[in-house]
């Protein structure tokens, strides 16, 4: 029976007391050595007997209507098992064979690049023949919008607002009002999307590359039109998500259908060119900024008012100014969200959606705003730190902001920092910048399953690991708890016949299904504790020795039979009682080249409130990766589309330009401040991966002011916009 837990009341700091050292330990991911030697299997590795090929046909218009697809086009090609599409399926007409079993529901095209069919054959090379011969006919819409600022279809939301920005910006004694751009990201996850589906007389097993299997599993379900009870989902490893793989994709469901109609498994991998068109992007963004202040620095007044794109019909929105609500106080705030409907690749959740691009502009405007007042850019973020969430008036449940900045700006050497333009070397301009860093904080509901033995213990949760440390963080919780050796720990992952966690998302996985393990541990210590005939203060359990009752006794003799916990937990009054989130702030030196404006990262340090660390090295290579990604959303990112048809022209990693090694510096340090968070959940933890980015790419772009005077409203900063931005200074 699973045990219940509701998030109702801050949680005592069990795991300070147990005393064994392993939770918050720099341990390696146990996982490691199958990935490095190839052992791992990912979704697409180890096909099944017999497999088949699909290969998903995509939509060569923006807009309108599939008005024929003709299979006699490819009826010669060899190997050739059928064209698969909606709301008719057909295999090789040779083969006279044909059922309902949409692959893409309707004829309707929303962009160009939309999977509209699968073509499947004995091998991949036959099936990629067969899908690049396809004759598609199309209807196509003339009047095509593919640009946000020219869509005619905006949908704005009401202001959302907390006193009154109107009358406290004109009020204010020094106010900004500035709008920043920011360019379409993609998530370009290293494992491309990829499915093997294999069906057992009703049941389907699939493989994928899934972030979020206790969703996925009903999405599946409700796209074949199956009860969930009859789909398994299986994905042990995945090269990277990003928000990319949160939700069912297209190469399962195809992979789905075509393995039903065929009777046999079929595998289907996306293209990186077809991952970059089909799968959903992060919108561009056009962001205004209007602060108010007196001349003290004291804010008045906070505007942040945002333009984002999708898709027609669909209801993601980017919340960009997620983190503006509650970073800083001020008397009158407002934020009013404006949707354009437009014909590109769909937009939805890419690593931090919100501040990831959110916080690039509002921790420039603050800039901004400090240079205006001739205040220092940190003093300005401590002079207005609010003790509660300005938009809901809930407490924070914990915050360490004004220790990070303080910290950081002693680490960093901001003192030595000079006056705008005043540092050279050589034909370099160097600065420095800083930026704060935030992001909300979530406990998502989630199960998991703890076996204890005499000999160890295993845990079974369908949580996945998307490469960011659940395999090593979930060992090491029930280690801890358990009193047992690190290596005596095996984690299940990754499976939906296990119990059903919430998935890598949002950063919220660490702390949900590590709250639902640490919650089953605990349950197995209730009954260890009865049977040492002690209370459970009293128990300690140790290197495989349990101590209570005045009592020894080795684990393997109190443990005479497996015993079994399986415990859930979910958000409670503490979410409604105070508001949580964790907290950082960015550093960054830079230099500028005087002739070419090519800029370079020399150093960055992120000093970070993140709640307990469960494991400090895989939290500090999550924190590295956001600031990393922060680097590329400042200078080098950037999806670009055909304006005439809305086409991607930045379609793999040679043309979208993610920040190599040669783009790193070697110098990129993150320090932890200890903190718990007794509201948040009940292992105090928070969200790590997404709160690195936040706000890095900001200290940047303050860096490169900083150094040369540019100030480039229009991201990335690019050498070209960083040139003109000088010659606009003056530089």
């Amino acid at each position: 029976m699973t045990k219940t837990f509701r998030m109702d009341e801050a949680q005592p700091r069990l795991l300070d007391e147990t005393g064994q050292g392993i939770v918050g330990a720099p341990l390696d991911r146990p996982e490691g050595p199958k990935k490095v030697s190839g052992r791992a299997a990912y979704a697409a590795d180890g096909l099944p007997e017999n497999a088949a090929h699909g290969v998903l046909v995509r939509a060569t218009i923006p807009q309108g209507r599939v008005t024929r697809i003709d299979e006699s086009s490819v009826s010669e090609v060899a190997g050739l098992l059928g064209v698969f599409h909606g709301p008719k399926m057909t295999r090789n007409p040779a083969q006279g064979m044909a059922g309902a079993a949409p692959v893409q529901p309707g004829n309707e095209v929303h962009y160009h690049g939309q999977p509209i069919a699968l073509v499947v054959a004995e091998s991949f090379e036959a099936a990629r023949d067969a899908a690049q011969r396809l004759v598609v006919s199309y209807d196509a819409d003339a009047d095509v919008i593919t640009d946000p600022s020219r869509s005619e279809t905006h949908e704005q939301d009401d202001p959302e607002t907390a006193g009154d920005f109107e009358a406290a910006f004109a009020a204010s004694e020094v106010t900004l009002d500035r709008t920043y751009t920011t360019a379409p990201h993609a998530a370009a996850a290293m494992e491309p999307h990829a499915a093997v589906a294999e069906w057992e007389g009703d049941a389907l097993t699939l493989r994928g590359a899934l972030q979020m299997l206790r969703f996925n599993k009903k999405e599946l379900a409700d796209s074949l039109g199956i009860d969930p009870e009859q789909v398994r989902i299986l994905s042990p490893y995945i090269g990277g998500g990003f928000g990319s793989k949160l939700g069912i994709g297209p190469e399962a469901v195809a992979a789905a259908l075509a393995a039903r109609e065929l009777g046999r498994p079929v595998r289907v991998v996306m293209s990186r060119q077809t991952v970059f068109d089909t799968v959903l992007r992060r919108t561009e963004t056009s962001q205004r900024l209007r602060l108010g202040a007196d001349k003290d620095g004291r804010l008045r007044a906070l505007s942040h008012d945002d333009l984002v794109s999708n898709i027609r019909d669909e209801g993601f929105a980017e919340p960009v100014s997620q983190a503006s609500q509650f970073l800083y106080g001020a008397e009158g705030l407002s934020f009013t969200q404006t949707l354009a409907r437009v014909c590109r690749t769909p937009t939805g959740s890419v690593r931090a959606p919100g501040e990831a691009v959110g916080m690039l502009a509002l921790e420039q405007a603050m800039d901004e705003l400090a240079e205006e007042l001739g205040i220092c850019p940190v003093e300005l973020r401590l002079k207005n730190l609010p003790d509660k969430n300005p938009m809901t008036d809930q407490p924070f449940s914990a915050t360490r902001l004004a220790d990070c900045l303080r910290e950081g700006a002693e680490q960093f050497g901001w003192a030595g920092r000079k006056p705008m333009g005043e540092r050279r070397e050589g034909d370099w301009y160097v600065g420095m910048g800083v930026a704060s860093a935030a992001r909300s904080n979530m406990l998502i509901k989630s199960a998991a399953r703890v076996r204890l033995t005499g000999d160890g213990a295993v845990v079974e949760t369908d949580m996945t690991d998307i490469g960011t440390g659940s395999y090593a963080i979930l060992g090491q919780i029930t280690a801890e708890m358990l009193g047992l050796p690190v290596a005596k720990v095996e984690v299940r992952l990754g499976d939906t016949s296990f119990p059903g966690a919430s998935g890598s998302g949002g950063s919220f996985g660490a702390s949900s299904a590590g709250s639902a393990t640490f919650l089953a541990a605990k349950a197995i210590r209730e009954t260890l504790a009865e049977r040492m005939g002690c209370s459970l203060s009293e128990l300690t359990l140790q290197n495989g020795i349990a101590r209570g009752g005045n009592r020894e006794m080795p684990l393997s003799e109190l443990v005479d039979e497996e015993l079994v916990e399986e415990a859930s937990v979910e958000a409670g009054d503490t979410a409604d009682s105070h508001f949580s989130a964790g907290f950082g702030a960015h550093f960054a030196e830079v230099a500028v080249h005087v002739y070419t404006g090519e800029v370079r990262v020399r150093r960055m340090l992120g000093v970070m409130a993140m709640g307990r660390i469960l494991n400090e090295k895989t939290a500090r290579s999550q924190a590295l990766g956001g600031m990393i990604w922060g680097l590329g959303s400042a200078l080098t990112e950037k999806l670009t589309h055909d304006p005439r048809t809305g086409h991607l022209a930045t379609r793999d990693l040679a043309n979208y330009h993610v920040p190599a090694h040669a783009d790193v510096p070697g110098d990129l340090k993150v320090v932890f401040l200890e903190e718990r968070d007794d509201m948040a959940n009940p292992i105090q933890t928070k969200g790590i991966g997404e709160l690195g980015i936040s706000g890095a790419g900001a200290a940047i772009l303050n860096a490169v002011r900083n150094a040369c005077g540019a100030r480039v409203y229009d991201m990335p900063a690019t050498p070209d916009r960083v040139i003109a931005a000088m010659d606009a200074a003056g530089f």
